[in-house]
C-alpha cells in the first residue's frame, strides 16, 4: 500500500517522495470538473483496514474531524466506496439521515455527496469524497459520474505507480485559499472601493474558509464593539466575547456546508440585540450585521471558556460517536466499534475492554495486540491486585502513562508480561454511577497525553460505558432466553428402531430471540410419534406455552390416544388456558416396521416426502384448523406410506415466508433442495435445507426442521402431491 506521512516525518521517510501536490492537483482537478465545492482524498496506510485522511479542500477539516481516520468497517460513504469498489452517492439531506445517520447527526445540513474508491485491478489505495450544495439536483448525471470514476482511475494508476517505485505519497496541506477580498476594488479602486462601504450605515466584514476575519469596515467593528486591528485574522467568536457560543459558530458552518445564505440574532450585553447575516461562496463568507429592531425570545450570551475550533471538534466527535454507539448491541459490538472507529479517531493501535463482576477482572474483548495472551492473562485477575486496570475500575479514576517507564515504575508487575506498547490510557467506564469495567488504550510510540485529550477520552470513556452497560445486560438477557430455549426444546432425540432423525431450531433474531416452535419425537409403545408445531409469536409467553403443549403432545400419547384424538385434546388444553394466542401443529404415528405412517395437521405447512429415487412430493393432507380457536374442532388422520430410504421433512414457516416469496414457490424451492441433497448424511441434508437461515444476520420468526428417514431398501408408492404440481 502507498504510505502517508506528516509532514513532521518526511524527513525521517526512507523512500523518496513525489515533490509534487499530487493528491491536491487531482481532488481540485475533480471538484473543478463537476462543480463540487469541497473534498478530500483518503489513503490506506500500508495493509491497516483503516482510511486517513490526506488533504482536504473547500472546508476547514474540523468539519471532518470524527472522520479523520476511520476503520473500513466504518459505516460511512467512504469506507463503503472502498468496500464495494463503488461509487456511493447520497442526493441530500434526508437520504443522508436514512443511510448514514451518524453523519447527519454532525452535519445536518443540505449537501450531496459522492465518495469513489481509488482502486486498480490489483488494490484499493484509498477513496475520494466531493460535495455540493443541497440546492443542486438530488441526481448525480451521467457526466460527473464518468468525470469523478475516470479522474479516480487516473490518480489510483499514479497511486500504484508511486508503489512501485518504493515512492512515498505524503499527506498534503489543505487547500482554503480565499481569495482576494473585497473584488470590487479590481473595478473601482482599491481607495473608491473603501469608500463606499465606508459610506454603508450597516456592518460589514469577510471570513475566510477558516472562519478568520479578512477585512472589517468601521460600522462592523463599532457594533461588534472591538477594534477591527483585533479582529483582522482572528476567527470571529473568538475575538468577540459574546458570540463566542457554538450556537453561533453553528450557523457559520451550516453556511459553508449548504452555500445557502444562514442568518440568525445575538444578544451584544447588556441590551443591544445585533443582525447577522451570512452569505457564503466557494471563497469565504460575507457577513451583514445590522441592529434587530425587537427580539423576545431568550438568546445564549456571554462567553464561554475554551477555543472554538477544538470545541468544535470534540463536539463532532462526540455527536458522531454517540451515535454509533447507540446502535451497538452486543458486547462484541460494543468492542467491534471502539476498534473500528474510536481507538483510529484517537490515534490508539491497541484496546481491551475489562468487565468487572463478583470481584474479578473479566477480559470482554481486545484487538490490535500481536499475542493475545498478555491480555487474556488478566481474565480472572481480583480487583485487589496491583494492575492498572484493576485500580482504575476500583477506584474509577483514569491513569495515562506516557511510557513504559511511567508504568513499570508505579507497577512493577507488568515487567514480567510486556505488551509491546510504549504509552497507555487506563479510562474507568462508569454507568448510573457504577464501575462497569475499564478501557485500556494502547500506543506503539510514546504519547504525551494533553490537558484536552485526556478530557476528550474520559468523555469518550462515558459514552463507552452507557453502551456496555446496555451490551451486558443484553447479553444476559441473550443467554437467559437460549437456556430457557434448550430447556424447553429436547436436548436430543431418541434412537427408534427403523426410524433415523435430526433436528434443528434457529431463533429469530428480533425481541430476546426465543420463540414458540418446537419437535419432539415420542418413544411411546407400542408405537412412537413425532411433533412440530409453532406458537403464534416469538418470545417468552410463546416460549412457556409452547413448552405446556409440547408436554401435553407427549402425555396424550403416551396414554395411547390417536393422532386425531391428541390434536382434539391438544385444542381443548389450550382453549381451557384462557391463551390469546393459537398454535399451528403436526402430528405423527410412525410405524417403522409396516412403513406406514398416520397424521394429523392444524393450520400447520405441509410436510415434504422425498422417495429413494429422487422424487420429491408434498403431502397433501387433511386437516383442521390450528388449535386454540374452535373448541369443537375435529382433525381427520391421513396414512402415508414411508417406504425404505425415503426422508419425510416437518418444518415451521419460519423457513418458507420471507417478504415478496409467493409461499406455493418457497415450499417448491425447499423441496427441490430436498431432492438434490437426500442421498447425503441425514445431518448434511439438515443443514443444507437451513443454510442460510442459519447465516443471516436478521431472521424475523424462528425456524424448526426435523427430518426422519425409513431405514432398509426403496418399496412401495408415497401418498401426496408432486412439488409444483396443482392439487
Amino acid at each position: 500500500m502507498v504510505a502517508v506521512v506528516d509532514a513532521r516525518d518526511a524527513a525521517a521517510a526512507v523512500r523518496p517522495p513525489i515533490r509534487e501536490p499530487l493528491l491536491s492537483l487531482a481532488l481540485t482537478a475533480m471538484m473543478d470538473a463537476v462543480g463540487a465545492h469541497s473534498g478530500a482524498v483518503y489513503l490506506r496506510p500500508g495493509d491497516e483496514p483503516l482510511l486517513e485522511m490526506a488533504v482536504m479542500a473547500g472546508l476547514p477539516r474540523s468539519f471532518a474531524a470524527p472522520w479523520e481516520r476511520v476503520g473500513l468497517s466504518a459505516p460511512i460513504p467512504v469506507a463503503d466506496a472502498v468496500r464495494e469498489r463503488r461509487l456511493v452517492w447520497v442526493g441530500g439531506q434526508e437520504e443522508m439521515a436514512r443511510r448514514y445517520p451518524r453523519i447527519a447527526v454532525v452535519l445536518p445540513y443540505p449537501f450531496a455527496l459522492a465518495a469513489v474508491p481509488l482502486a486498480t485491478a490489483e488494490r484499493v489505495y484509498g477513496a475520494v469524497f466531493v460535495t455540493w450544495p443541497g440546492s443542486r439536483p438530488p441526481e448525480l448525471t451521467e457526466r460527473e459520474r464518468r468525470e469523478l470514476t475516470s479522474a479516480c482511475d487516473r490518480l489510483a494508476a499514479r497511486l500504484e505507480r508511486a508503489a512501485q517505485e518504493n515512492r512515498t505519497v505524503r499527506a498534503e496541506s489543505d487547500l482554503l485559499d480565499a481569495g482576494s477580498v473585497g473584488g470590487a476594488a479590481r473595478t473601482l479602486g482599491p481607495v473608491e472601493a473603501a469608500r463606499m462601504v465606508a459610506r454603508l450605515p450597516y456592518g460589514l466584514c469577510s471570513l475566510d474558509l477558516g472562519g478568520r476575519v479578512g477585512f472589517v469596515n468601521a460600522a462592523a467593528a463599532e457594533m461588534l464593539g472591538v477594534p477591527a486591528t483585533k479582529l483582522l485574522g482572528t476567527q470571529l467568536w473568538a475575538s468577540v466575547p459574546w458570540l463566542n457560543d457554538p450556537s453561533y459558530e453553528e450557523r457559520y458552518r451550516a453556511a459553508l456546508i449548504s452555500q445557502d445564505a444562514v442568518s440568525f440574532v445575538a444578544l451584544r450585553p447588556p441590551s443591544d440585540w445585533l443582525s447577522f447575516r451570512l452569505y457564503p461562496s466557494i471563497t469565504g463568507i460575507s457577513v451583514r450585521i445590522s441592529r434587530a429592531r425587537a427580539v423576545t425570545e431568550n438568546r445564549p450570551s456571554g462567553p464561554r471558556s475554551g477555543d472554538a475550533p477544538t470545541r468544535l471538534v470534540s463536539m463532532s466527535q462526540a455527536l458522531s460517536l454517540a451515535g454509533a454507539l447507540t446502535e451497538t448491541v452486543s458486547v462484541q459490538d460494543v468492542v467491534g466499534l471502539v476498534a473500528d472507529e474510536i481507538a483510529p479517531a484517537v490515534g490508539s493501535q491497541a484496546l481491551a475492554l475489562l468487565g468487572a463482576r463478583a470481584g474479578r477482572l473479566h477480559v470482554l474483548g481486545h484487538h490490535g495486540y500481536p499475542d493475545p495472551r498478555v491480555v487474556r492473562r488478566f481474565d480472572g485477575m481480583p480487583l485487589s491486585s496491583q494492575t492498572p486496570g484493576a485500580h482504575t475500575v476500583v477506584h474509577g479514576v483514569p491513569a495515562f502513562f506516557e511510557s513504559r517507564r511511567q508504568l513499570e515504575h508505579l507497577y512493577p508487575a507488568r515487567q514480567e508480561s510486556p505488551d509491546g506498547f510504549a504509552s497507555w490510557a487506563f479510562l474507568p467506564l462508569i454507568a448510573s454511577g457504577r464501575p462497569v469495567g475499564a478501557c485500556v488504550l494502547a500506543y506503539a510510540t510514546p504519547h504525551l497525553f494533553s490537558t484536552h485529550e485526556r478530557a476528550v477520552l474520559t468523555s469518550l470513556a462515558g459514552l463507552i460505558a452507557q453502551a456496555l452497560d446496555r451490551a451486558l445486560l443484553y447479553d444476559a438477557k441473550h443467554q437467559l432466553a437460549h437456556g430457557l430455549q434448550a430447556a424447553l426444546l429436547p436436548p436430543s432425540l431418541p434412537a427408534l428402531p427403523g426410524i433415523e432423525a435430526t433436528a434443528r431450531y434457529l431463533p429469530a433474531t428480533r425481541g430476546m430471540e426465543i420463540g414458540g416452535d418446537f419437535y419432539d419425537l415420542v418413544p411411546s409403545r407400542p408405537l412412537p410419534a413425532a411433533v412440530i408445531g409453532d406458537v403464534q409469536g416469538h418470545n417468552v409467553t410463546a416460549a412457556g406455552l409452547m413448552g405446556q403443549i409440547r408436554t401435553a403432545v407427549r402425555a396424550y400419547t403416551t396414554v395411547g390416544q390417536e393422532p386425531g384424538e391428541v390434536m382434539r385434546s391438544t385444542n381443548r388444553l389450550l382453549i381451557d388456558l384462557g391463551s390469546d394466542r393459537f398454535a399451528s401443529c403436526l402430528y405423527l404415528r410412525l410405524d417403522p416396521e409396516r412403513h406406514r405412517a398416520v397424521m394429523a395437521r392444524a393450520g400447520h405447512p405441509p410436510p415434504l416426502l422425498r422417495r429413494a429415487d429422487g422424487r420429491v412430493r408434498v403431502l397433501d393432507l387433511a386437516g383442521g384448523p390450528p388449535l386454540g380457536i374452535v373448541p369443537t374442532a375435529t382433525y381427520p388422520t391421513t396414512e402415508v406410506d414411508l417406504s425404505p430410504g425415503s426422508v419425510l421433512a416437518l418444518y415451521t414457516d419460519g423457513l418458507i415466508e420471507s417478504p415478496g416469496v409467493d409461499i406455493e414457490e418457497a415450499i417448491a424451492e425447499l423441496g427441490r433442495r430436498l431432492g438434490e441433497a437426500g442421498d447425503r448424511p441425514l445431518e448434511e441434508v439438515a443443514d443444507e435445507l437451513v443454510g442460510h437461515y442459519a447465516t443471516a444476520e436478521e431472521r424475523i420468526d424462528d425456524v424448526a426442521l426435523l427430518l426422519l428417514r425409513a431405514a432398509g431398501e426403496a418399496v412401495g408408492e408415497p401418498v401426496g402431491e408432486p412439488v409444483g404440481e396443482d392439487g
